[in-house]
């Protein structure tokens, strides 16, 4: 054992490189000893030093702090926390297990990892994860800043950092296919299909084993810690390489114009229920971390995950908005998507907060001003606040805006109003707060259910690759198989089933709200019918690149699409104009196949709507039929409108779209819509 003076700082947490060495810092309220370790590799089956903190001298407050000269970037260390192992009061110290630090920026993990080792008593150096001193100092960002564009002209891409290139049809060497270098040589694909943000799935460092036996945790909400890149997404494996090459495909992004959204989970960590492994906080501080049931004795599950993190305790709070300041600060982020949000609004007893103070100190924290905050609105245990969630900056996940465009594009009966709701900015559900329009994400996919092509393509879940006899994913998954479940080669199947990947996609992407499309949908990606592929690090979850030619008619009705979208106005937010006031002020009517008739019954199965934008005088007509046969829709022709046809997602490419510029004109006083489809029209002035 080594024991040093050097006292060290209780600031900053975790490992902080200054003049001579490093000053490494650790909460715990409940420890009676600390040893910090030193490795020389990540493998190694012993520790290369062991210092001893001495409680007199080493120990302000709960805060356990000790400076270590010599210390370079790249050093690989970990704690061995002391204390009196008491499970029924929460208590769950194991002084022979390496834990990582919770403020550590960069993680190794041995390739002999064992979270089975983590699980059970003994000691576990060579199979456990370590901690890396970083100087997030060393890096030249070459100018670059977060991007701050405006959320009315954000398009939103999520995507999975390894799914995007991991497939060979991705093209790419092995070496760099599935990594942060991967995708950055694939930003010219996202420049061309035109979305202005990727929203990546978790990208903290997690715990590709907390999944069931023989299978991987694929999608990454499993993390353990907050601060550090996941290593394996790095082509390169030195201790340092992942933070690099994580900055090096943000500062690419940025220069192509596109803005980086981490997909974080705040929520709950890797190390699972009473029956899980000590990996990190359980083992370092239990009772300040989780929240726990009987005592102490049980883990708290609003996530469906085995614990929950107790995210108001001021430590805990501390922890989250550090974590978000250093991924703005010194990772150049631009925004957040909170993975259960909700459950940040739980107290320590489970209780939703009226004001939860870990969401207030978020929302009104200076260096995350300008940030954007994208909550997921709801959590496992029942608490849903989509339309009713906290503060003033948040934008939500609109689970009501899927659900509804779904039910719509299926006939499912009295769905026309809501949808009618949905497509401008959902006032139903916003209204009240008198907030902006932006304030909706609006998607019918993400990653948590079917894709898009699946969604048009099954009427059940097929998730028998997942080892759970098809129980596990979402049964609600308001779909409609076309008329036949699963692949065909009837072309009046596949026609239709085209057809209504347009629709939703036309839906997504013209109405009031931000918008967001999932990776792959844009060229009818499958996951076979899994609606739950979280485990599933193959064919089924990889991005399948030749699908690229094969749905080239997508891809490209896609990218005008978006184009277009890219050249909204963004005065109303510039003004900070409300949902309320927009529509209050804008030219809008509703029709039916008649003008000013709007059927809102329960057998209603179309929506028309016209708006004329009050700065330019341009005219729009949306036009939307989900009945199963043609309808004869009147334009309007008021003072002798020339009507031209942008979108009709009946017709073959390239006709179902076209350039706005050399938009044809329709002839007549009438537009007939196919069955199944949406037509949209607009005007410069009369004829």
């Amino acid at each position: 054992m080594t024991s040093l003076l050097n006292v060290g700082s209780t600031a900053p947490l975790g490992a902080s490189m200054v003049d001579g060495g490093a000053n490494f810092g650790i909460f715990s309220r409940t420890a009676v000893g600390v040893e910090l370790v030193f490795f020389d590799r990540q493998d190694d089956p012993t520790p290369s030093r062991v210092f001893r903190l001495d409680p007199a001298t080493h120990r302000t407050y709960y805060y356990w702090h000790l400076f270590v000269p010599g210390v370079r970037p790249g050093q690989l260390y970990g704690y061995r926390v002391q204390g009196n192992p008491d499970p029924s009061r929460g208590l769950r110290f194991a002084s022979d297990k390496i834990l990582l630090d919770p403020y550590g920026r960069g993680v190794v993990v041995p390739t002999t990892y064992s979270r089975q080792d983590a699980s059970k008593a003994g000691d576990n150096c060579s199979t456990a994860m370590k901690s890396v001193v970083i100087d997030p100092k060393d890096y030249d960002w070459e100018g670059d800043l977060p991007l701050r564009r405006p959320s009315a002209q954000t398009i939103i891409y999520e995507m999975h950092v390894r799914g995007f290139t991991r497939d060979p049809s991705s093209g790419l060497d092995e070496q760099i296919r599935g990594t942060y270098a991967g995708l950055i040589e694939k930003i010219p694909y996202l420049q061309k299909l035109g979305i202005t943000a990727v929203e990546l799935l978790p990208v903290f460092q997690f715990d590709s084993q907390d999944c069931p036996p023989g299978k991987v945790n694929y999608w990454g909400y499993s993390p353990i810690s907050f601060f550090a890149p996941h290593q394996a997404y790095s082509s390169r494996q030195d201790p340092l390489g992942p933070i690099r090459e994580f900055r090096d495909m943000v500062k690419a992004l940025h220069r192509a114009g596109i803005e980086v959204i981490l997909d974080v989970v705040f929520n709950h960590t890797a190390e699972g229920n009473e029956h899980g492994a000590t990996l990190c906080f359980r083992g370092i501080d239990n009772p300040t971390y989780y929240l726990l049931e009987d005592g102490g004795s049980r883990y708290a599950n609003y996530t469906g995950c085995g614990n929950t993190l107790n995210a108001n305790h001021p430590i805990v709070r501390r922890m989250i908005v550090d974590s978000l300041r250093y991924w703005v600060d010194e990772m150049h982020v631009d925004g957040f998507r909170f993975d259960l949000a909700s459950i940040l609004s739980r107290d320590g007893s489970g209780n939703p907060l009226p004001n939860p103070p870990v969401l207030w100190d978020i929302e009104s924290d200076p260096g995350l001003a300008g940030t954007k905050l994208l909550a997921e609105a709801w959590d496992a245990a029942g608490l849903y606040q989509v339309g009713s969630f906290i503060g003033d900056a948040w934008k939500e996940w609109n689970g009501r805006f899927r659900d509804d465009v779904r039910d719509y594009f299926r006939a499912e009966p009295g769905s026309a109003r809501r949808f009618a709701d949905r497509i401008v900015g959902s006032p139903e559900i916003y209204g009240h707060k008198g907030r902006e329009v932006e304030q909706s994400v609006n998607f019918v996919t993400c990653h948590d259910g079917f894709t898009l092509n699946d969604l048009v393509s099954y009427n059940q879940k097929h998730n028998e690759a997942n080892g759970e006899d098809n129980r596990d994913g979402a049964n609600d998954n308001r779909s409609w198989n076309c008329g036949i479940e699963g692949p065909t080669d009837d072309p009046t199947i596949e026609s239709l089933r085209n057809r209504q990947v347009k629709n939703f996609l036309t839906a997504t992407l013209l109405s009031l709200g931000m918008p967001m499309i999932s990776m792959g949908d844009e060229v009818r990606r499958t996951q076979r019918g899994n609606n739950n592929a979280y485990c599933q690090d193959n064919e089924i979850s990889w991005f399948d690149w030749t699908l690229l030619q094969n749905h080239s008619d997508l891809n490209r009705f896609v990218s005008l699409m978006c184009a277009r979208r890219g050249t909204r106005t963004v005065e109303h937010e510039r003004r900070r104009t409300t949902l309320n006031d927009l529509l209050s002020d804008a030219e809008k009517t509703w029709h039916g196949v008649r003008l000013n008739q709007p059927n809102w019954s329960d057998n209603s199965h179309s929506v028309a709507f016209e708006a004329v934008l009050a700065q330019s005088g341009e005219r729009f007509f949306f036009i939307t039929n989900a009945y199963w046969e043609s309808l004869e829709f009147d334009l309007p022709n008021s003072g002798g409108i020339a009507w031209r046809r942008w979108i009709d997602t009946s017709l073959d490419s390239p006709n179902d779209i076209v350039p706005w510029e050399i938009a044809p004109t329709v002839i007549g006083p009438t537009y007939r819509v196919a069955g199944r489809t949406v037509v949209m029209l607009f005007s410069n002035g009369k004829g």
